[in-house]
């Protein structure tokens, strides 16, 4: 079975004797590289560096897991070209991404990631703002992303932070992605949901709050991912309430945008968590010239569908099953 074409890998350094380099890092770089430069089998990596082959597929899956190493296919498959036409004419979008669909859920979800970062580093251009949402989607485009300077580039969070999240927060998804675009960052230094629509008003009148909120809203482009009610880092991290998460049911939510539940139609529902929401609003993301929703998998196509029945996005990047199943809807 024939390997990839050999992705970008920097080249192989010498063993370092710094005590701060990480051995794990280390190795995964270098088995990295005698795969995909060297063309070495995963046996013979094994041999060379006195391991086995299951370990050697771990290093390698790691490494791309964590951006090392990023693979570009320089060619695109008739049926995912069809279905970006078939979603551009049936959605009313300016354009639309398709990739083909993973095996499970981390593949599709890395796959997404690709694809969008393909489309975003062609997007970006020197004075822009950038929008950012939030959630394992967008940080599986931001670890696709090549690293370049696109000139003077601003990142802002489109929404407020969690005090608790181990997997990833707001603030680390505009720190990573000005970091790669050497673009300045600005942050909402306030939590996502506060105890009331009087609270939230009057932060929102702070004036370090109030400049993030303004600069958000006036993004040229925005890039953000929509949560379902079951697996949403919002929902699991933000709420963390099953009582709340029934009654947002119950009040017709599908899932949210941003951190604001809308129901099947992409209209916010009438719930109070949705007035006490930092983050720019569903009729402020309308606004924003070019909107890039990156959804796809059988848990999200709800939420997702609901998201371009609201009109939300100008840009779907999505997965193969789920374009098909929103083209194939009556």
């Amino acid at each position: 079975m024939n390997k990839p074409a050999p992705p970008a890998v920097a080249p192989l350094a010498e063993p370092s004797m710094d005590s701060s380099v990480d051995p794990e890092e280390e190795l995964q770089a270098r088995v990295a590289w005698h795969y995909y430069v060297g063309n070495l089998t995963q046996q013979e990596i094994a041999e060379r560096i006195g391991s086995n082959r299951v370990r050697v597929n771990r290093l390698l899956a790691a490494s791309r897991e964590s951006g090392m190493v990023q693979i570009t296919i320089n060619n695109r498959l008739a049926p995912c070209v069809a279905l970006e036409e078939a979603l551009t004419k049936r959605f009313g979008l300016e354009g639309a991404v398709v990739v083909p669909t993973g095996a499970d859920t981390d593949a599709n979800m890395a796959a997404l990631g690709i694809g969008a970062a393909n489309y975003l580093s062609r997007q970006i251009e020197a004075g822009q703002t950038i929008g950012l949402g939030w959630g394992r989607t967008i940080r599986a485009v931001l670890r696709a992303l090549p690293q370049r300077a696109y000139g003077p580039v601003s990142a802002v969070s489109l929404q407020g932070g969690l005090s608790h999240c181990p997997s990833i927060n707001t603030f680390d998804i505009v720190s990573d992605f000005a970091n790669l675009c050497q673009a300045d960052g600005f942050l909402f230094a306030a939590p996502i949901y506060v105890s009331s629509q009087k609270v939230r008003d009057m932060l929102l009148q702070e004036d370090a709050v109030r400049e993030t909120y303004e600069r958000a809203r006036q993004s040229d482009l925005a890039l953000l991912t929509c949560g379902d009610l079951t697996e949403s880092l919002v929902v699991t991290y933000g709420i963390n309430d099953p009582e709340q998460v029934r009654a947002l049911e119950k009040a017709g939510a599908v899932g949210d945008m941003l951190g604001h539940f809308m129901d099947a139609d992409g209209e916010a529902i009438d719930h109070p968590l949705n007035r006490r929401t930092v983050a720019i609003t569903l009729d402020d993301l309308r606004k924003i010239r070019r909107v890039v929703l990156v959804s796809g998998g059988a848990k999200k196509f709800v939420v997702t569908r609901a998201a371009l029945r609201g009109r939300y996005p100008s840009v779907l990047v999505t997965d193969e099953d789920t374009a098909q199943r929103l083209c194939n809807e009556p």
